[in-house]
């Protein structure tokens, strides 16, 4: 799995990073980023619950 923000419309919440610091960090910009190439098996769940939780809806999670 992958993951991917689009980072115009990220406002800097950080729930990403509450929900899956092994996936997403602040950069830094101030915004979410995605810091890994490939999403570790043992974060999957994790990172699909911080793209439904995404208050702006800009993080995109897929095979």
């Amino acid at each position: 799995m992958t993951a991917h923000i689009d980072r115009e419309g990220c406002i800097s919440c950080g729930l990403c990073i509450d929900t899956c610091p092994n996936v997403f960090q602040l950069a830094d910009d101030g915004l979410a980023e995605v810091y890994v190439d490939e999403i570790p098996k043992e974060d999957e769940d994790m990172a699909v619950e911080a793209q439904e939780n995404c208050p702006v809806s800009v993080i995109t999670v897929e095979e």
